[in-house]
């Protein structure tokens, strides 16, 4: 299937919580769609340019479609 997800714990201090809370409503996601997505915009910047084309998510809310950010 292909939007299978893998579902993990996490455990986060609450004043961390509540910022990547408050920076999830200003972007118009839920508190895990931002957190996948602050995930996987670490992963595109650690692969470097290049190497972000096989990135199977897109970013953006829930991972549908944000456009990517302008260098």
């Amino acid at each position: 299937m292909a939007d299978e997800r893998k579902a993990f714990l996490l455990r986060a201090d609450p004043s961390l919580w509540k910022e990547i809370e408050g920076w999830a409503s200003d972007e118009l996601r839920s508190v895990n769609g931002q957190i996948e997505f602050i995930l996987r915009e670490a992963v595109r910047r650690r692969k470097g340019p290049g190497r972000a084309a096989a990135d199977p998510g897109s970013g953006g809310p829930e991972g549908r479609g944000e456009p990517p950010a302008a260098p």
